[in-house]
């Protein structure tokens, strides 16, 4: 076998795709289409490059949180809590997710900016670890709501670096003017800080911060690290607050394409660990406790989507199409920002390519998948089309537009497959209709 994009896709003699170890259009059939597959074993592999990591850079005083948002269910929760990973949760169904899987509170991080009142209250009675506060509106609310409830609710208090990532604008959340966190430029930031400390319900624990996600920039989080690590001898300078945590955020980058970089992404840890604690001791500072927030690079490459071919539309002179049973329903980035796709016949190679774009089913002219890939000339209806790296992103975003049933998820093993989300049904699809 030889393999296309990531070791854990390959095709073998026959030219037949291969994803785990096992024969895509074997699941297919199995399975049913559309059809997310994850392999788990890649799930944990990715885990583990960063907690392992983590420990020998900060020993015990780093934890990597898996950004839920990325893929949520409760297999996904049970897998991260056996790597030994906290989570980033950004709503009370991720955390009612996370808790209904056995997953521990003490090592939940609330996120979000936009929590409402009742979602600040769901989250105090559940006991999660930390709230991670965006603004002065969210931090009051929570310390009404924490001396109601009698306690002391520990926080880290989220602020906008001001760094442009050099990744996709609708995924760049570091600069001053986006919609997260308090800015330090405008000196709001300072502000916030100060504001939370003097509030007896709430323990300021440290700092949050977030450039970005799709990060390939080599020096994105240094820089981040150069601005927070400032931010920090400020306020010990003029508070006297010493932050005992600083969250960097996520967004390390993965390969959609042949022609994406790979990163080495413990190299990358390590460069960024090794300028965190020359910064802090050259600013006189004790090195906070280390945070990151993975979930793209945890899961996506873990992630496959196989379709059944409906129609193939040919057009000469002008365009082909090959509409599959799935769509924007199941993978909505392309419509949403032009996302990158590697996209492969499963049954089969050919001597004779075309260019085809991708359609899916949906009664929307923006319900492409991807533009002008390359499959065999003689793609029919009954073949199966896989999309790479669908694992972030995909399911999480999966909606019923059209009354379409989200697909199922099913783990791949060295020993064999389970379902870990099943196929909704017509029933499900009508399930809260009145």
């Amino acid at each position: 076998m030889f393999s296309i994009l990531s070791d854990n896709i390959q095709r073998d003699a026959q030219g037949i795709l291969h994803f785990a170890g096992h024969s895509v259009p074997e699941l297919a059939e199995q399975y049913g289409t559309p059809l997310y597959l994850m392999d788990e074993q890649r799930i944990r592999q990715n885990c583990r490059l960063y907690t392992e990591t983590f420990h020998s850079c900060f020993g015990d005083r780093a934890l990597p949180l898996y950004a839920g948002k990325a893929a949520a269910f409760r297999q996904m929760y049970r897998i991260v809590a056996e790597e030994g990973m906290g989570i980033d949760a950004v709503s009370p169904g991720e955390i009612h997710t996370a808790l209904s899987a056995g997953f521990p509170p003490e090592k939940i991080f609330f996120h979000g900016d936009g929590k409402t009142d009742a979602d600040i209250r769901f989250g105090i009675e559940k006991h999660v670890g930390y709230f991670i506060v965006d603004n002065p509106d969210e931090l009051f609310q929570l310390a009404l709501e924490s001396e109601l409830h009698g306690i002391r609710q520990k926080v880290l208090l989220r602020v906008t670096p001001g760094i442009d990532p050099h990744t996709y604008q609708a995924i760049n959340t570091g600069t001053v003017d986006v919609k997260f966190g308090v800015p330090l430029e405008t000196g709001q930031a300072f502000a916030f800080v100060k504001q939370a400390l003097s509030l007896p319900s709430v323990e300021v624990c440290g700092l949050h911060c977030h450039v970005g996600s799709e990060v390939f920039d080599e020096t994105v989080f240094e820089d981040t690290v150069d601005v927070m690590t400032q931010f920090m001898a400020e306020l010990k300078q003029r508070l006297g607050f010493v932050t005992e945590m600083l969250n960097v955020g996520g967004g390390y980058g993965v390969r959609y394409l042949e022609s994406d970089k790979q990163i080495d992404i413990p190299s990358r840890i390590r460069s960024v660990a090794g300028h965190l604690k020359a910064r802090t001791e050259e600013l006189g500072l004790s090195l906070p406790f280390f945070l990151m927030e993975p979930g793209r690079s945890i899961v996506a490459d873990a992630g496959m989507t196989v379709y059944t071919v409906s129609s193939v539309k040919r057009i000469p002179g002008y365009k082909y199409y090959v509409v599959i049973d799935g769509g924007m329903t199941d993978n909505p980035r392309y419509p949403l920002y032009h996302a990158p796709y590697t996209v492969l016949h499963a049954d089969r190679e050919s001597e004779f390519y075309a260019v085809y774009d991708l359609a899916g089913r949906c009664c929307e002219s923006g319900d492409i998948i991807q533009p002008t890939v390359k499959l065999p000339a003689d793609t029919a209806r009954g073949d199966h089309i896989a999309v790479c790296t669908t694992g972030a992103y995909n399911y999480s975003m999966a909606s019923n537009y059209n009354r379409l049933g989200r697909p199922p998820v099913v783990m791949l093993t060295e020993s064999g497959s389970y379902t870990a989300v099943r196929r909704e049904s017509l029933e499900d699809v009508c399930a809260l209709d009145c």
